[in-house]
């Protein structure tokens, strides 16, 4: 069968080329550059928790170790802390509480050049993909068996594929020839940006800070963000007034000279100033991500990125969520639910992600108005604005596919667990087939489903003493039966589940369901509706026909 063609080379092009590989299924990528990243230290971008670990998964490399691993969080407003997190053995600060009640994992900062470095280096190793440099694409044509890419430039040709995924940026080439529109607004906000080298008061944190004493008036009184980078440089932002105003040299660096002395109570300390640029927000979504056989993904897909939320993030979830469902397919055969599937979980996400965004900001940007009459309201502003930042609630968590057409129906063994269903699950140690201890997300990725049993106690005990015994032997029969490879893992305990429960969770992480003991018939089931539904027999490939 065809290789998929993926158009773009930047994270999230090379993203998905290594979980296609991770599933045995080729690809070509197609690159319009010459295979090599421009060090830009002011272009960096912020890993979650779940986004770091498909990055190390992928890779092998850690993100801490490639990145930094933020030590805290503080918010300011004028001088006064308003909120703070610290993430590991950061002591307390003595000025204000510690927030307990709120703790995500520790965000990974790193230059995005860093970042496509470490997919090239593991790509490098990998027989199932061919990168293709000097290679813009300017024509697709698609029938009933597969899709062609014609490529202009040194090495134009045409490229002949089963499946092509667009991951060619905001100016997707790939969208523009399908005709899919691309709406939203521009120029949401803008940052000037500086990457530097100094000595901060707060080693490792990040800082929100909003309405610093020494601009105190009028649009520009605005806020910083300032992220730690290895090697003790820094990102900084400002939040520029709304406008096309130009952002010169002479202001940029009046605002690093000023802002350095501000936080230090001083004169400016010494600092050694690494890369400048602008960075626009733009707020769009496609109206499709998937014309047969052609898809969508990253930015050619969508773009977001106002108080604090992080675009790419976004973008390499797309590129988890469609690797398994076209490797299925590519394997298998075309299952059309499951196809479309990818549309409708990851469009739903992002468009709520940019409904948030676009409710808060009259909120968090405006003047005056509803700010002045509500109590609190400025410890409820930073609390929002660090959702996005920490990747928290509307504005930053993960999202979940409640609503997802491959959920399952109607169960009645179903269990609650302190995982939602459709959302990613807990990262607790299991035990796998082999009797090895290892974390649940070193599972995912591999194109199998994963039925994950909570049985307390086992941890202790060498695999071979409890494989054979009570209900172990029924749900390996059971797992065995699924329609499609799983690995049967076990945990001690998992968040908010009985001991007993069976969790049943999909290849990118998401948890189908959560059920009271062995139950084969519901397992099934659920299996089913997670790959799609039943394949009726005789079934044709139907994916170029749309």
């Amino acid at each position: 069968m065809d290789p998929v063609i993926i158009v773009g080379a930047g994270p999230v092009g090379l993203t998905l080329a290594l979980a296609l590989a991770r599933q045995e299924v080729p690809s070509v990528v197609l690159d319009e550059g010459p295979g090599k990243d421009e060090p830009r230290l002011a272009r960096t971008v912020v890993l979650r928790e779940d986004t770091a670990a498909l990055m190390e998964r992928l890779t092998g490399l850690p993100m801490a170790q490639a990145g930094c691993r933020w030590a805290g969080w503080r918010s300011m407003r004028r001088r006064q802390v308003m909120r703070r997190v610290s993430f590991g053995a950061t002591p307390p600060d003595e000025t204000v509480a510690e927030d307990v009640s709120y703790k995500p994992a520790a965000p990974v900062h790193i230059a995005q050049h860093v970042l496509t470095g470490a997919l090239r280096a593991a790509l490098a190793g990998e027989s199932l993909v061919r990168i293709v440099v000097d290679s813009r694409v300017d024509g697709i044509e698609q029938e009933s068996s597969g899709v062609s890419a014609h490529t202009r430039g040194s090495k134009g040709t045409w490229w002949r594929g089963s499946y092509l995924v667009g991951c060619d940026g905001p100016r997707s080439t790939v969208r523009k020839l399908q005709d899919i529109r691309f709406p939203g607004r521009t120029a949401v906000e803008r940052h000037a940006v500086a990457a530097l080298r100094a000595e901060l008061p707060w080693p490792g944190e990040a800082l929100l800070h909003r309405m610093p004493p020494w601009r105190t008036t009028g649009p520009s009184a605005g806020e910083i963000t300032a992220r730690p980078l290895p090697g003790g440089a820094w990102r900084l932002d400002w939040l520029l007034p709304p406008g096309k105003d130009l952002v010169t040299p002479e202001l940029l660096v009046a605002r690093v000279r000023e802002t350095l002395a501000g936080w230090s109570d001083g004169p400016t300390p010494a600092y050694e100033l690494l890369d400048t640029g602008v960075h626009t927000v733009h707020h769009r979504l496609a109206r499709r991500w998937r014309v047969g056989r052609v898809f969508l993904a990253g930015d050619a897909a969508h773009l977001l990125g106002a108080l604090g939320t992080h675009g790419l993030d976004e973008g390499l979830r797309d590129a988890d969520n469609l690797a398994w469902k076209l490797a299925l397919a590519w394997h298998h055969g075309p299952r059309e639910a499951l196809l479309d599937s990818y549309q409708t979980e990851r469009r739903a996400v992002v468009a709520a992600r940019l409904r948030a965004a676009d409710q808060a900001l009259p909120l968090l940007r405006g003047g005056g108005g509803l700010r002045a009459y509500v109590p609190g309201s400025a410890r409820g502003h930073d609390a929002l604005l660090a959702e996005g930042h920490l990747g928290h609630g509307a504005l930053g968590a993960p999202g979940a596919y409640a609503d997802s057409p491959l959920a399952p129906r109607h169960l009645e063994g179903e269990v609650s667990v302190d995982t939602a269903v459709g959302a990613p699950v807990a990262d607790v140690r299991v035990t796998a087939e082999d009797g090895s201890f290892v974390r649940l997300r070193d599972r995912l990725g591999r194109g199998a489903l994963l039925v994950l049993l909570i049985a307390p106690g086992t941890g202790v005990w060498d695999r071979k003493h409890w494989v054979t015994a009570g209900i172990m032997p029924r749900l390996a029969a059971a797992v065995a039966a699924l329609p499609h490879p799983a690995e049967l893992l076990v945990a001690e305990t998992y968040p908010g589940a009985p001991a007993h429960s069976v969790l049943l969770i999909r290849p990118d992480g998401h948890l189908v369901t959560a059920l009271g003991g062995v139950r084969p018939a519901d397992l099934y089931a659920a299996a089913e509706a997670t790959l799609g539904g039943p394949v009726e027999s005789g079934a044709q490939a139907t994916a170029g026909s749309r």
